[in-house]
């Protein structure tokens, strides 16, 4: 992963885009899922054969929750997406 000035943001090793829209991106990652807020966020490019993400807009947070903590919650992906 590389961020640039907290507007350009590549990432590598991603799974699957679980959702994004222009404040919030969560995406599925080989070490867990993670979760980019800030805001006016934009998804340049997404090759998820290769794993590669390339996104751009003001990032305020980036964070990692790993797959193994929803599954002892007994807390499915989409029971968190729609707390």
């Amino acid at each position: 992963m590389a961020v640039t000035g907290r507007k350009l943001c590549n990432l590598t090793g991603v799974v699957d885009a679980i959702s994004f829209d222009l404040s919030e991106i969560l995406l599925e990652t080989e070490l867990g899922m993670l979760m980019i807020k800030g805001s006016d966020l934009h998804v340049k490019r997404l090759t998820l054969e290769k794993g590669e993400v390339d996104l751009e807009g003001r990032i305020d947070s980036l964070t990692y929750s790993d797959h193994t903590t929803l599954a002892a919650k007994g807390e499915s992906l989409l029971g968190r997406l729609f707390k």
